[in-house]
C-alpha cells in the first residue's frame, strides 16, 4: 500500500478522468490520496473531490505564489472538516523575486509573516504543515524553529536534497520523495536519501507535476507513485513492499495519528 501525500487532484488537468486517474491508481496498490491547499480559489473543489470518495483528503492552507489569498481565507471553516488533515502547503520561495533589492526584501518579509500565521493556525488547531520550501531553506528552517512548528511537525514537501533541512527530522519533520528522485540529474537526492532516517520518510507525486521516469513529459498521477517507491527500494537497498510499508506507516503516524480506522 502506497500513500499519496501531496497530490492536486483538484487541479484541471484531472478534470475529464478524475475516476480513471484514481482507479488506475487503486490497482497498483495506491490507496489514500491528500490534496494541498495551495491557492484558495480551488479549495472548494478540493473539499468537493475529499466528500466524493472515501480516500480523498484534503489539506487547507495557501502557496507562496498565491498569498494574495490569505487574507480572505476563513481557515476555520475549512480545518474543522472531518477530511482536512493537514495545514498548507505553505512556506518560503525565493524562486521568483523579481525587482530591486528592497523590493525582494519585502516580498521575503510578506512571505515569513504569512508562513509564520500559517504554522500558528496549524498549532492552534494541532494540524501538521504541508511546507514548500524552495531557494529559502535558512530562512524556512529559522521560522519553524522559532515559531517551535515541532509542536505539530510536518513534512518537507518535495525535499530540495539542502543539508541544512536535514537536522529538521529531530524537529518532528518528515521529508516527501517525488517523481525527482528518478530524474538523471537528481544526484545530489540520490545521494542525500540515505542520510534521512527511514522513520520521516513518505511518497508523494506533487501530481501533475514532476512526473517520474519513465512518464516525464506527461502529466503525472498518484499511480506514478509506485515508480518513486521502487527507486527507493534500490537507493536504500531494501525489498520495493519495505519501502511501501514504511512510508504508508510514516504517513499515518503524521496525518491521521497512526490509526488504520481514521481512514477506513
Amino acid at each position: 500500500m502506497i500513500i499519496d501525500t501531496h497530490i492536486h487532484l483538484d487541479d484541471e488537468r484531472y478534470a475529464d478522468d478524475l475516476d480513471e486517474v484514481l482507479n488506475r491508481a487503486r490497482e497498483g496498490g495506491v490507496k489514500r490520496f491528500i490534496i494541498p491547499g495551495a491557492d484558495a480559489s480551488t479549495l472548494p473543489r478540493a473539499i468537493e473531490i475529499a466528500e466524493r470518495y472515501d480516500d480523498v483528503y484534503f489539506a487547507v492552507g495557501v502557496h507562496p505564489y498565491d498569498m494574495d489569498g490569505f487574507v480572505g481565507l476563513d481557515f476555520a471553516k475549512y480545518v474543522e472538516h472531518e477530511k482536512c488533515v493537514a495545514i498548507g502547503e505553505c512556506g518560503m520561495d525565493y524562486f521568483r523575486l523579481e525587482g530591486s533589492d528592497e523590493e525582494k526584501e519585502a516580498e521575503k518579509k510578506r512571505q515569513a509573516e504569512v508562513f509564520r500565521a500559517q504554522i500558528e493556525i496549524a498549532k492552534k488547531y494541532k494540524k501538521p504543515l504541508i511546507i514548500h520550501i524552495r531557494n529559502a531553506s535558512h530562512d524556512a528552517k529559522m521560522i519553524l524553529l522559532d515559531a517551535n512548528a515541532a509542536e505539530v511537525g510536518g513534512v518537507l514537501h518535495c525535499f530540495n536534497a539542502d543539508d541544512e533541512l536535514l537536522s529538521l527530522a529531530n524537529e518532528n519533520f518528515y521529508f516527501g520523495i517525488g517523481g525527482v528522485l528518478t530524474f538523471k540529474n537528481a544526484k545530489k537526492l540520490v545521494n542525500i536519501l540515505p542520510r534521512i532516517p527511514q522513520e520521516k520518510l513518505i511518497i508523494e507525486t506533487d501530481g501533475p507535476y514532476l512526473t517520474p521516469v519513465p512518464h516525464r513529459g506527461e502529466r503525472n498521477e498518484p499511480l506514478y507513485t509506485t515508480f518513486v517507491a521502487q527507486k527507493m527500494a534500490e537507493l536504500l537497498e531494501m525489498p520495493r513492499q519495505e519501502v511501501e510499508d514504511l512510508t504508508t506507516k510514516n504517513a499515518l503516524k503524521l496525518f491521521f495519528n497512526g490509526f488504520l480506522d481514521k481512514i477506513a
